[in-house]
């Protein structure tokens, strides 16, 4: 989906990393860098029981009851084959709630995809470590509302694409290596970001070697917001629909307020809509702090993270890829 002149390389973490050139003008020049990751929630195949079905293990931090009864796709060496999480012992029960905890079925989460043996399993190419994901289908709802599986991170990548373009714009409507960038840039689309920033820490450890640390992250990722008629407002409160979000102070890092005050200033100079505020969960950009680097997360609203339910508004992504754009042009 890149534009043709962008040519990204592939490191031995799997990250998607492209370089824009800075202009020559600039010969100490800020470096910055961009990153969203590719990975989404899952479950992996852990053992394979007597009876066929796939005991599987929770892989990014789901809920199991947003998942059990849902449809899934095992990844095997022979292509993807169908198959069901089943849900909890009693769940048709009038008296049933859901189990809490670790082992929220009360036992191993399971999955059934209709063989009713070891053999049969093997003869539909599955085998440990297989991973599973959720089917994902993009839902358009009223107006500028959307729905689907793992926006978290499909947005952050989608709005690092949709700068890139803008970045390599011509005034007369074609594409071309941006040359007037005042700072070095680097998008990275990292791997493994759902199970610890495995990917983001390669590339952090990896530039810091060659003395080639970034001074800012820019690490994009969800806000995971209480903008939902259950939450309270009083943590995580960013509507959908009102603007990307500077993501403030989440589980992984404090962003220093001069930092968000410049991004708000910038974002209100190129009349993009923003927010700020704290949240949940770490980012990639906290892997660089070991490193010296200042990360500043940048986000945008997500109703009911992690749940096959996800709710976007599509202008929190265009001011998300529009910030993005900025920050590069003259931060």
């Amino acid at each position: 989906l890149l534009p043709a002149w962008a040519k990204p390389e592939t490191d031995k973490a799997g990250n998607l990393v492209l370089r824009l050139p800075v202009a020559q003008t600039f010969k100490k020049a800020t470096k910055i860098l961009f990153v969203a990751h590719m990975d989404e929630l899952g479950y992996a195949v852990r053992a394979i029981a007597a009876d066929g079905r796939l005991e599987v293990q929770s892989r990014g931090g789901g809920i199991t009851e947003f998942f059990s009864g849902h449809a899934v796709l095992v990844h095997s060496a022979k292509g993807i084959r169908p198959g069901v999480i089943e849900l909890p012992a009693g769940w048709d029960q009038p008296n049933f709630e859901w189990p809490r905890g670790p082992q929220a079925a009360g036992g191993p989460t399971r999955v059934d995809v209709g063989a009713r043996s070891p053999l049969e399993v093997a003869q539909l190419g599955i085998v440990v470590g297989d991973s599973i994901t959720v089917p994902k289908k993009y839902r358009k709802l009223f107006g500028t509302r959307a729905n689907g599986r793992s926006f978290d991170d499909r947005v952050g990548c989608a709005s690092l694409i949709s700068a890139v373009w803008a970045l390599g714009a011509t005034p007369n409507g074609s594409q071309a290596v941006p040359k007037n960038l005042p700072a070095e840039v680097i998008f990275v689309w990292s791997t493994q970001e759902e199970i610890g920033l495995n990917g983001a820490k390669a590339v952090a450890d990896r530039l810091a070697a060659k003395g080639e640390t970034p001074d800012y992250v820019f690490a994009v990722d969800t806000f995971v917001s209480s903008d939902s008629p259950l939450e309270s407002k009083r943590f995580a409160d960013a509507p959908i629909g009102k603007g990307f979000v500077i993501r403030a102070v989440d589980s992984s890092n404090i962003t220093d307020r001069k930092y968000v005050d410049k991004l708000i200033a910038l974002a209100k100079k190129n009349q993009i809509p923003v927010q700020y505020g704290v949240t949940g969960g770490g980012n990639d950009g906290a892997v660089f702090l070991r490193h010296d680097a200042v990360d500043i997360p940048i986000s945008w609203p997500l109703r009911y993270s992690h749940s096959p339910g996800e709710v976007i508004d599509t202008r929190d992504l265009d001011a998300l890829a529009r910030i993005v754009a900025a920050i590069a042009r003259s931060w």
